[in-house]
C-alpha cells in the first residue's frame, strides 16, 4: 500500500518552510511520494491575487528539481476556477486505488476543516498532517477528522513575508532555494 502525501497551497512563492515541512512529512510518516498541488483559487481566499499559475508552477519545479520522492501536480490549475480538496483527493484515489493518503494542512486552517466542501467524506478519505507554526499552541482536529501534528522543522516564514521583502527590496536568498530566488529576480515577480 503506497503512502502518498498531498500538499496543497498557493505556493506563492514556494520557500524553505514548505520544503522543510515536506521533508518532515516524508520522514515522520514514511511517505513513498509527496505531491505539491498548487491551487488555482482557494475558496477561502477569493480576493487573493496570486502570481500567474505558470510562474508558481515553474518556481515549484525549480525548488523540487532532483527530489525523486516529490512531484508537482498541476491538476487544480488545469481544472481552473475554485480548487476544492475533495476533487483532488478523489482523483488520487482513482489513480492510486490501494494508497493511504495524508493531506498536509497548516495549523491555522485546522478549525476551517468542517467548512471544506464535502467535509465528512474528506475526513473519511485522508489523514491530516498538521503543520505547526513556531510559538503557536497545538490545535486539535475537529471531529470527525483524524490526523496528527508533524514534529518536523517549524520555520517562522511565510510566502506573504517573502513577497513583502521583495517589494521592499530586501534579500530573500536564505528563505527560498537559490534557483527560486534567481527566477523571481529575473522575472521581476512580486514587485
Amino acid at each position: 500500500m503506497p503512502r502518498i502525501g498531498l500538499f496543497g497551497g498557493s505556493f506563492d512563492p514556494i520557500h524553505f518552510g514548505h520544503l522543510l515541512v515536506a521533508q518532515a512529512a516524508r520522514e515522520e510518516c514514511q511517505l513513498d511520494r509527496l505531491f505539491f498541488i498548487p491551487t488555482a483559487q482557494s475558496p477561502f481566499k477569493l480576493e487573493a491575487s496570486l502570481a500567474p499559475a505558470s510562474e508558481r508552477l515553474r518556481l515549484l519545479r525549480l525548488a523540487l528539481a532532483g527530489q525523486s520522492s516529490c512531484a508537482v501536480d498541476d491538476q487544480e490549475i488545469l481544472r481552473g476556477g475554485i480548487s476544492y480538496t475533495i476533487d483532488t483527493v478523489k482523483d488520487y484515489i482513482r489513480r492510486f486505488s490501494t494508497g493511504k493518503f495524508f493531506y498536509l494542512i497548516g495549523a491555522d486552517h485546522v478549525q476551517q476543516l468542517p467548512r471544506w466542501r464535502d467535509a465528512p467524506e474528506l475526513a473519511r478519505l485522508v489523514e491530516f498532517l498538521i503543520i505547526p507554526r513556531p510559538g503557536e499552541m497545538q490545535r486539535q482536529l475537529p471531529e470527525p477528522f483524524q490526523g496528527r501534528p508533524l514534529k518536523g522543522f517549524p520555520l517562522g516564514v511565510s510566502a506573504s513575508q517573502i513577497r513583502e521583502r521583495i517589494r521592499g527590496g530586501l534579500p530573500i536568498d536564505l528563505l527560498v532555494p537559490r534557483t527560486v530566488a534567481e527566477a523571481i529576480h529575473n522575472n521581476r515577480l512580486y514587485l
